[in-house]
């Protein structure tokens, strides 16, 4: 029984409080309210473009003695990060795409002729490859080693004279298992991929141009989307119909050589359009999870002709057959120092080298490839016409997700989602992605250059990544003669653009010139956080932002057109 209340003690009915009602001042409620200073400085920070993790290097003059304490940006790609980092990333891949996708002009000029020195350094390569031959004949070792010592020399020379790539293969084999003849494949098409026809490649890049009945000339390109298979019925969220028929193991193989495919396709559509096609362009998962392409292409291709070659491409992967596993994560092979190699953990019998489970599949007249990646149907082609507001938004798609990991370009929202990608890395886990692949002990076979430090389902390769879903390779792909410029041109043509709108000039650099042969000016050593003469990096975010925000009132005033005074005008130097 409760006790009646005391007259006049009765409790009030609380009376509600309304939800935006700021609390009262004092209180914790009040000062976890209030914005945290150093979250704030990251935020502006990362507006003004600073690097929100700098790579911090000390630069010390070898002729004064000074030192200098020096940021340099991060250069991640990746928004979760570093975002300025990566919206610089992105701005710069865009210019590379709008500056070569509508060129009427060959980007690439030819190389320049070779001068009288560096004929005379490949004249002496030729002739110690003379020598070097004839000392093999008459078996004279020793001298063969003399003359590998010169071949060495005068190869270093020949880089060192300005010329480019490798003028022979090395004598020395780099792998002790390739000292063998070379594994040649049969490179007559398969039976049920249809004949492209095949054209002598012109090394013109740019596209054909359209004269309209007015007599105006039109030169327009195009941009392209190419897909997988289909490994399932899907619902609109991406996930399968049916998870226990959805074909995991074919869509694992199909992204770990996705890449591979992709050049079969560019080589194809060369040949059979009879010119060299350049291209620039991203791949990323759809929302099934399964890697696609966007491309822009310079010129014009007839859609049947993209479709034809998307249809009749494909890629065959000559390994040992890794369809069944002979081992689980919980039973695997052991590393037997006797042997020096991997054993059955029962039998204690060594597994197949790498290189006789190849021996097996070429002395098997009826082997079939352990994959063959192939195009879906999908194959979306569409006209673009240069300096359009297509153009512009087409680029903003093509480069839409390159910021972001494979697995955040859809975010998984619901369980079925989430199944389904932690289904699909299981199978990209046991999947081997080359040669050296752990995964291939699963498989009863030793990986080329074994040894006992691997871990079979933990291989450090990037496809066997949760962030990757087996898209390991360049996420941007650009052809050589797209725009005829680096990234490092790009990004100079920046700096240049910036230096000349505000009327900035390079000062003369006081340190001494060094030819080739003298020692070097500087002397550059990585920096670590605790050392005593590295500030804080607040201070360093902090100075950075004052540096970046006078920057920008500098650019701003000149682009209106307006000039401060000289007491007024910050220390600019992009």
């Amino acid at each position: 029984m409760t006790a009646p209340a005391l007259p006049g003690l009765a409790p009030d009915t609380p009376t509600p409080v309304p939800a935006d009602t700021p609390p009262t001042p004092g209180t914790r409620a009040a000062r976890m309210a209030l914005p945290m200073s150093r979250q704030v400085l990251k935020e502006m920070a990362a507006e003004y473009g600073v690097c929100l993790h700098p790579v911090t290097l000390r630069r010390t003059d070898l002729h004064t003695g000074h030192t200098e304490v020096i940021d340099l940006p991060c250069g991640s790609t990746r928004d979760d990060k570093c975002p300025p980092c990566a919206q610089r990333a992105l701005r710069l891949r865009r210019t590379q795409i709008r500056e070569g996708w509508h060129r009427t002009d060959e980007p690439a000029p030819a190389p320049t002729p070779a001068t009288d020195a560096q004929r005379e350094l490949i004249l002496l390569r030729a002739h110690l490859e003379f020598a070097r031959d004839d000392a093999s004949r008459a078996a004279q070792h020793d001298q063969v080693a003399d003359v590998d010592d010169a071949i060495r020399e005068v190869e270093e020379a020949i880089a060192a004279e300005g010329l480019r790539g490798h003028i022979a293969p090395t004598h020395e084999p780099d792998d002790e298992d390739d000292t063998g003849p070379r594994r040649k494949r049969s490179t007559r098409r398969r039976q049920d991929a249809p004949d492209l026809p095949r054209k002598k490649v012109e090394p013109r890049t740019v596209g054909r141009v359209y004269t309209a009945p007015d007599g105006t000339e039109h030169r327009p390109s195009m941009w392209l989307t190419l897909t997988l298979d289909s490994y399932g019925r899907v619902l609109p969220d991406g996930t399968p119909v049916d998870p226990d028929t959805y074909d995991y193991r074919r869509a694992a193989w199909d992204a770990v050589h996705f890449p591979r495919l992709l050049d079969r396709f560019w080589q194809n559509l060369r040949r059979c359009a009879g010119w060299n096609i350049q291209y620039a362009g991203c791949v990323e998962p759809q929302r099934r999870l399964a890697p696609h392409a966007h491309f822009a292409i310079r010129g014009t291709i007839p859609r049947a002709m993209l479709k034809q070659v998307a249809a009749a491409t494909y890629h065959q992967v000559w390994w040992p057959p890794a369809d069944k596993p002979v081992y689980t994560l919980d039973r695997l092979p052991v590393w037997d120092n006797d042997h020096n190699a991997w054993v059955d953990p029962d039998t204690r019998q060594p597994l197949p080298s790498w290189t006789d489970a190849l021996d097996q599949v070429d002395a098997d007249p009826d082997a079939q490839p352990a994959h063959v990646a192939r195009f879906g149907v999908q194959v979306r082609a569409e006209g673009v016409t240069p300096g359009t507001v297509h153009a512009n938004r087409t680029i903003g798609y093509i480069t839409k997700y390159i910021t972001k990991s494979a697995a955040d370009c859809h975010t998984a929202t619901t369980d079925r989602q989430r199944q389904h990608h932690d289904r699909l890395w299981q199978q990209l886990r046991v999947t081997p992605c080359n040669e050296r692949c752990a995964n291939w002990l699963i498989y009863g076979i030793q990986p080329k250059k074994a040894h006992g430090r691997l871990q079979a389902g933990r291989c450090k390769g990037k496809v066997h990544q949760r962030a990757t879903l087996g898209i390991g390779g360049r996420r941007i792909l650009v052809s050589r003669d797209w725009s005829g410029k680096t990234l490092a041109d790009h990004r100079a043509d920046a700096r240049a653009w910036v230096r000349n709108l505000l009327g900035v000039t390079i000062p003369a650099d006081t340190a001494p010139t060094t030819g080739p042969d003298d020692p070097p000016a500087y002397a550059w050593e990585l920096a670590r956080p605790d050392d005593p003469d590295i500030p804080p990096l607040q201070h360093r975010l902090l100075k950075a932002l004052s540096q970046r925000a006078q920057w920008k009132a500098a650019l701003n005033a000149a682009r209106a057109g307006t000039t401060a005074g000289d007491n007024q005008r910050p220390n600019v130097t992009p």
